[in-house]
């Protein structure tokens, strides 16, 4: 029988396995693969089956070819804890994000990947299921304490609520919360990535531009939104609060203000969603409301995940899997003792044009 560990804001579920003494109806359980038994099945010592399982290079191919056949024809498996207990260097590496259902997420593990298959490390996935979750920054701290004092050699934590990590292990981190956290990290040059969306739909002729927010705990967004009411100022629009709405880069509230945006009695003529997750919503209500995109409403969206491309949306490229790739490469660099150049890394944005914005001003 499985249990959760009763705490639904934890990264990881821990699973409880009760022993129950088998009766004379309930088969036995069929007793684990042993390294022992691989040895003996490939006629060759223990050690040398450790030797090939820790990636030695002195033992023979055709033996290292043998024991890797039988391994998989038994169905061995290693025990990374009790490996790491072992070993100084577990060839391991953490992931840590809030949701891995969302495309941020999902292009974030592209680039960590690619860069996982060009390196000796394997990989280990945690998450919350949710951006939404409450208790996640202490959540956070627990589990990059555990990944980087047992299994793992160092972990890249996405969009982390905590802002600081008081641990002295590898950690970078992607996207953080604050803009000069004390662990190396990687973001976009978000302000910049904003106003050059303000300029797009400013030189449109749109003067009266709805912003949808993204998550307030996240410095990306924060940065975002300065650039929004920076712009303004600079091109001396009044700032008209009734313009912008709350959202956590879901789609959800990007539906919710889309809908408070565009129920205005005097609505925008454009929005601009600070990330392409919430402009889906955007869509979505456009429909719902018979306004055409963009003939009826501009948008610009921020990301350019893979939907972007197909719903013609104009977007701020942030460039997500090359930050997985650059993060994994980075904490690879920590882990083998190699300095960084620069402790910060920031991906420059770059404005996406496709043809969900419209020229007003002719």
């Amino acid at each position: 029988m499985c249990h959760n560990n009763g705490n639904d804001t934890g990264i990881v579920t821990v699973i409880v396995t009760e022993i129950i003494s088998p009766g004379k109806n309930m088969p036995k359980k069929k007793r684990a693969v042993t390294i022992q038994d691989v040895a003996k099945a490939a006629g060759v010592s223990v050690s040398t089956v450790s030797r090939v399982l820790n990636s030695k290079v002195d033992v023979a191919e055709e033996t290292q070819d043998r024991i890797r056949a039988i391994i998989d024809d038994l169905g061995y498996t290693t025990n990374l804890a009790a490996r790491s207990m072992r070993s100084q260097k577990k060839n391991l590496i953490g992931l840590i994000m809030p949701d891995i259902a969302y495309p941020f997420a999902i292009e974030v593990m592209k680039g960590v990947n690619r860069a996982i298959a060009e390196s000796e490390f394997d990989l280990l996935v945690y998450t919350t299921g949710d951006v939404r979750k409450s208790g996640r920054a202490s959540a956070e701290q627990k589990y990059v304490s555990l990944l980087t004092n047992s299994i793992s050699d160092g972990v890249i934590i996405v969009a982390p609520v905590e802002g600081e990590f008081n641990l002295d292990a590898p950690i970078v981190s992607i996207d953080p919360s604050i803009q000069n956290p004390n662990y190396p990290a990687v973001h976009a040059t978000n302000y910049q990535g904003s106003m050059e969306a303000m300029q797009y739909l400013f030189d449109l002729g749109h003067k009266r531009i709805g912003y949808i927010g993204g998550r307030v705990e996240l410095e990306s967004s924060n940065r975002r939104l300065q650039g929004y009411k920076d712009f303004l100022k600079k091109a001396g629009i009044p700032l008209d609060e009734s313009l912008i709405a709350a959202g956590d880069f879901t789609t959800e509230t990007g539906i919710k203000g889309a809908r408070t945006l565009l129920s205005l009695n005097n609505p925008p003529t454009a929005i601009f969603a600070s990330n392409d997750q919430m402009a889906m919503g955007v869509f979505q209500v456009a429909q719902e409301m018979g306004l055409r995109i963009p003939e009826d409403l501009s948008l610009i969206g921020f990301d350019n995940i893979p939907e972007s491309k197909y719903l013609g949306l104009t977007t701020v490229d942030q460039f997500i899997s090359e930050m997985g790739y650059v993060a994994t490469q980075m904490l690879i660099k920590i882990i083998n003792g190699v300095p960084l150049e620069d402790q910060t890394y920031r991906m420059q944005t770059r404005l996406v044009i496709r043809n969900s914005c419209k020229n007003i001003s002719q």
